[in-house]
């Protein structure tokens, strides 16, 4: 006997049954409707003409119309959501689009957005074949009447918002306030002070005429008070017309007067008087003074001349025989562009001086700046030849060599070489402690140091602090370089700290 749960129920005869179900088929009641695929694109009109490809109809209006729609149909069928347009519809649209009726001054999306506009207009009123399209305004003239319009109305507006000064040149219409207020209000007496009389004239106040007493009270006593201007300073050179020979300095704060400035001829007098009386007296601030005196009216005169030249030559040589390197280096920097323009002169003297001036205030760049502008005929020349001496002993630590230049120095070099012998002395002698032990004759250091007796290089040993370090024998005075240690390096360093000069270039 077979169990109970192996047997099949068998279906009732007569009764239609369902086909067995598939392990993957799908349910009899899906969650969606089927929809069947279409198989081409027949049943479809055409696509409009290119005319007016460009133009996106509106959401409401692409929908394609059904194949059983008559092309003629007069309005939309409401049923189905579709539209056929007529064709007089299609050609205001061509026409819209078409190039010749394009306005510069209406975009082309201004234009588009109009003609969705009147299309759906006229479809939603259901007059899409009553509409003579034919004499329709085109959408750029529409739009150009929806500017005018609205520029119109703009204007009108503000028109009735005017402002109060034009009531002030409004002739007889006056504001609303003025209508029904017959005193003169806030307002009226702040924006015009004046009085209105009825004949339309104004009146000044007592206020205005007494402030236009004192206004010209004023301006009278101002004028009648007041001290005439200068004249305006002119473009040229100012001409001189002081006769006087001797003038002190004074710095410049307006332009120069002709009666304070010497002419040339009185300044030619000038320096021969101040000449004599450098020798006979030798007062530098006196001189220093009437020099500088002299370099201004020329300046202001524009002077450049070989008498020029001369006056700053002299008192360039003044100012380094007294030491004033500011003097100095002012003079020197003239006398370089008045070489430059071809005037005669010292130049090869001054030159070498410059060379000398900037070793010693240890300006490397102007010193490379004058020897590169030095000509082959000018490195022969002595003065010159001397100052390149000069640096290249120093450049290469040969102070044998530095001192014997220093001593067989032209023209008036050695006033410059004075002014940085002390740093390289001890510089010197730094390197004589150090290669010379234990001791030296002290006639030694006065040879190589370039002193003129043994008492001044003594007192230059003494003045830092090493008067322990000489010592008296029988036959000469002995230094002891091996006691000096380290006593002038301090100094040393001191001198050769930067150099800071006035007027230094």
């Amino acid at each position: 006997m077979m169990p109970s749960w192996t047997t099949t129920a068998q279906p009732a005869s007569g009764v239609a049954q369902p086909p067995p179900l598939s392990p993957y088929a799908y349910p009899p009641n899906p969650a969606y409707t089927a929809v069947p695929v279409r198989q081409g694109f027949g049943t479809y009109p055409p696509p409009p003409p290119l005319a007016h490809a460009a133009y996106a109809a509106p959401p409401a209006l692409a929908q394609p119309p059904s194949s059983d729609s008559s092309s003629a149909a007069a309005k939309p069928d409401s049923k189905q959501g579709k539209v056929v347009w007529p064709d007089s519809v299609r050609n205001y649209v061509s026409r819209s689009f078409l190039p010749d009726n394009s306005d510069p001054s209406v975009t082309r999306a201004e234009m588009e957005v109009k003609l969705k506009e009147v299309i759906r207009a006229a479809t939603d009123n259901n007059t899409l074949n009553t509409t003579d399209w034919d004499n329709m305004p085109l959408p750029q003239a529409l739009v150009k009447i929806e500017r005018s319009t609205a520029t119109g109305t703009s204007s009108s507006f503000h028109n009735k918002k005017r402002k109060s000064s034009e009531y002030a040149g409004a002739g007889e219409t006056q504001p609303p306030w003025a209508s029904t207020n017959t005193s003169r209000s806030l307002g009226d007496r702040i924006s015009s002070p004046s009085k209105r009389i009825n004949d339309g004239t104004f009146k000044s106040s007592k206020f205005d005429t007494e402030a236009n007493k004192r206004k010209r009270r004023f301006e009278s006593e101002y004028q009648a008070n007041r001290s005439p201007s200068p004249p305006p300073p002119s473009d040229g050179p100012v001409v001189g017309t002081c006769e006087t020979l001797e003038k002190r300095y004074l710095r410049l704060t307006s332009a120069p007067v002709p009666s304070k400035v010497r002419p040339e001829r009185i300044l030619r007098q000038t320096l021969e008087l101040l000449k004599k009386k450098w020798r006979k007296e030798g007062n530098y601030s006196y001189i220093c003074d009437q020099f500088k005196s002299m370099r201004q009216d020329l300046t202001v005169q524009h002077i450049k001349n070989e008498f020029t030249v001369s006056v700053y030559e002299i008192h360039a040589r003044i100012a380094l025989e007294k030491g004033d390197i500011g003097e100095y280096n002012q003079c020197q920097t003239q006398l370089r562009s008045l070489y430059q323009m071809g005037l005669k002169g010292s130049p090869i003297e001054f030159k070498a001086y410059r060379i000398l001036y900037f070793i010693h205030t240890a300006n490397r760049s102007g010193l490379n700046d004058t020897i590169a502008d030095l000509t082959t005929a000018e490195k022969t020349e002595r003065p010159i030849k001397h100052a390149l001496d000069v640096r290249s002993a120093l450049a290469l630590g040969n102070y044998h060599r530095f001192f014997q230049l220093y001593m067989d120095t032209p023209n008036m070099g050695a006033y410059l070489m004075d002014m940085f012998i002390v740093r390289e002395r001890l510089h010197a002698l730094c390197n004589i402690c150090k290669a010379y032990k234990p001791d030296v004759k002290l006639r030694f250091i006065t040879e190589e140091l370039g002193f003129e007796t043994d008492a001044d290089a003594a007192q230059f040993i003494i003045d830092y602090q090493g008067q322990h370090l000489l010592e008296d024998r029988t036959e000469y005075i002995a230094f002891l370089t091996g006691k000096a240690g380290g006593l002038f390096e301090g100094a040393r360093a001191a001198a050769f700290q930067r150099v800071d000069i006035k007027g230094q270039i």
